[in-house]
């Protein structure tokens, strides 16, 4: 009978610290699908130019992206990223900001074109009118906020210029872009924003 009251007296104590949760289920309190639930970085009042908000995190250890843009034959553009301390997350993740992981944000002159869950893209030709032009990919966690580092996006942009040799598919003027070789490099030279307009994102 004694083994009775020990149990009786666990279950007691179990109650009193709130349920199963209280008797060291181990997994109790652990986060779903590895995503902490401790929030990310510091929310700041700037925004983009959809008005998400920036997610400030400091310099060593964030994320960081460098764009490369090579013309096709077909008079498009292949887009191709490179990241640092991040990675895409696949579509279906939950809404939350997750340390080092997001979606990429393609901008052609300031004006979003793409969402991108992979590190290459195909930009058509009919998009880029001739003249210069700038491409610019930026990072954002899955709840949409802005990365940024030093209160500037974490981003990185490159000139491409299209030609009416381009346009008539003359593979012997095809132009060369620009590339930025960094995500900090392209932060400093386009200011923290691909808008020309100047509204810190």
């Amino acid at each position: 009978m004694s083994w009775k009251r020990g149990l009786l007296a666990a279950l007691a104590v179990c109650a009193l610290l709130g349920g199963p949760a209280g008797c060291g289920s181990g997994d109790a309190h652990e986060p779903k699908d590895g995503v902490s639930a401790s929030p990310v970085g510091e929310l700041l009042d700037q925004t983009d130019e959809a008005g998400r908000r920036y997610r400030e995190v400091e310099e060593k250890g964030a994320p960081d992206v460098a764009i490369e843009v090579q013309p096709e034959s077909d008079n498009g553009w292949d887009v191709r990223l490179t990241f640092e301390h991040f990675r895409l997350s696949p579509a279906g993740s939950r809404s939350v900001a997750v340390e080092g992981r997001g979606i990429a944000i393609l901008y052609l002159d300031g004006r979003s074109i793409a969402t991108l869950r992979t590190a290459e893209y195909h930009l058509p030709g009919d998009l880029v009118p001739r003249g210069t032009h700038q491409v610019t990919v930026r990072l954002y966690a899955d709840d949409q906020t802005v990365w940024a580092v030093d209160e500037k996006p974490v981003e990185s942009t490159a000139d491409i210029t299209s030609s009416q040799a381009r346009q008539t598919s003359d593979a012997t003027e095809s132009p060369e872009p620009s590339m930025s070789t960094s995500g900090s490099e392209a932060r400093t030279d386009t200011g923290g924003s691909p808008d020309p307009g100047g509204k810190a994102s």
